[in-house]
């Protein structure tokens, strides 16, 4: 966040000195435009951001609408704030607005954007798509992996009991993370490579990658891209590719290698179509290290900040904690673990994930990138424009949540609203065709930091035991 305050203190001072009494005012676009507020020559409404974009934004959307138009440099803007508005975007107009907007740091990092996440809507990225889909996401294979989520959280309760019994401290947070990390290592590669070199390497990489997702002045101001060059990032982004490299080639290699590679985790399924097993399908080696990349960012550092958060909400409402409780026991009764057909038959156990994940989203804001000339609600809105859909403020909206700052997972129980992007008031995970997760070119880390976008990290679970 330190970048983020000199590169704003740095463009507002140029701004002063180029037209120090020159102020953009609500009203000064055309009548075409959404509403507006105030923005600085050179560097528009950056300065306004703050550390938490979302909570910035929302307050914005409080006095210009749920629809305003913003500036980031040369960059326009538009922030979307309501259910109503992003349906619109979503679902009346999604081809228009199917692209998201083209990142530097992310094009280096993720193999020239050749990975699900991060290409361009088209025919390869609709092939790419359908690949995770279809061969990594189908419901036979997610439940074929259930085996390694109940070994890991057996083997995460044994531990807390242990520590637990012996009165000793428990770090959850911590705890929590190699959790994570041993899942998703055992899934993607078929063995935690989390305690081998290169794994420890890679996954010190993906947390590195993540830390580093700042404001770029590059991605808003092109011309000023040598800065990054002069305060080291580019050469830390160097460092970066590097580490990625040396840790996640190796990785691949020996799978290559390997005669008796199995093809039952995900690195092994994509290797497999890379070599053509599986007609009709197609996937370049570039494409299954962007996919690979993909899960790793998106499924380590979210699941565990997730459980930090749920955690955290039921320590602060211990009438909740309560239910979920008797929900579970009542439910394993003389079971040894929670199975995954077991989580189906927990009604309360759904309506806490959905309460949390609507106060809490793991993508307060996620974006796209108007490709057509489109009259939206009125307004006219030019190709390349950026939308910003501010998930964390729809799902606070008083419009359609009752005491929307409350904890309160009973609303969801006997409801049919849920979080696979149709129920537009609970979009957590974004809606329609460019549906997938992607980091946002704004904030202090990565969207599924707990200390970026989602907002500031909740208490530390250190020295609780978890009962």
């Amino acid at each position: 966040m330190e970048d983020f305050h000199f590169y704003t203190v740095s463009l507002s001072f140029l701004a002063l000195l180029y037209a120090w009494f020159f102020i953009r005012r609500p009203g000064s676009y055309t009548s075409q435009s959404p509403p507006s507020p105030p923005w600085l020559l050179i560097i528009g409404n950056i300065h306004q951001l703050g550390k938490l974009p979302h909570r910035s934004l929302w307050k914005l959307s409080q006095n210009y609408g749920p629809l305003m138009l913003l500036r980031f440099g040369p960059q326009p803007v538009l922030v979307v704030s309501s259910a109503d508005v992003a349906r619109k975007i979503l679902k009346t107009h999604d081809l228009a607005f199917a692209d998201k907007p083209v990142m530097d740091l992310l094009n280096r990092l993720f193999y020239g954007g050749n990975d699900v996440i991060n290409l361009p809507y088209g025919d390869k990225w609709r092939n790419l798509r359908n690949i995770v889909l279809h061969e990594l996401l189908n419901t036979s294979r997610v439940r074929s992996f259930g085996f390694i989520r109940e070994e890991e959280t057996s083997l995460l309760m044994r531990k807390i009991e242990g520590l637990s019994s012996a009165s000793q401290p428990v770090n959850l947070t911590r705890m929590l993370a190699a959790a994570s990390n041993a899942l998703i290592t055992r899934a993607a590669f078929g063995k935690k490579y989390s305690e081998t070199e290169h794994g420890k390497m890679f996954l010190d990489f993906v947390a590195e990658a993540s830390g580093i997702f700042k404001f770029a002045l590059r991605d808003s101001f092109p011309w000023l891209g040598w800065i990054d060059r002069l305060n080291g990032r580019d050469a830390a982004i160097d460092r970066l590719v590097e580490k990625r490299d040396a840790s996640l080639d190796p990785i691949i290699q020996d799978h290559l290698e390997s005669e008796d590679a199995s093809k039952e985790n995900i690195m092994g399924i994509l290797l497999g179509i890379y070599k053509g097993d599986i007609p009709g399908v197609s996937i370049d080696l570039m494409s299954v290290k962007g996919v690979i990349l993909d899960i790793f960012t998106g499924g380590t550092e979210t699941t565990t900040t997730a459980v930090i958060w749920l955690m955290t909400e039921l320590i602060r409402h211990p009438t909740v904690m309560k239910k979920l409780q008797d929900e579970i026991r009542g439910m394993m009764k003389e079971k040894h673990h929670v199975t995954d057909d077991g989580l189906q038959k927990m009604p309360y156990m759904k309506a806490v994930i959905k309460e949390l994940i609507r106060l809490h989203p793991p993508l307060p804001i996620f974006s796209r990138v108007a490709r057509d000339h489109i009259n939206l609600m009125g307004y006219e809105v030019t190709p390349t424009t950026l939308v910003l859909i501010n998930a964390w403020a729809i799902g606070r909206d008083p419009v359609y949540w009752e005491e929307p700052d409350k904890f309160m997972p009973e609303r969801f129980l006997n409801s049919s609203i849920d979080f696979k992007g149709h129920d537009f008031h609970l979009i957590p995970f974004g809606s329609g065709q460019a549906m997938y997760l992607r980091p946002l070119p704004l904030g202090t880390r990565s969207q599924i930091s707990c200390s970026g976008l989602i907002g500031p990290c909740p208490m530390e679970l250190k020295e609780k035991t978890w009962m």
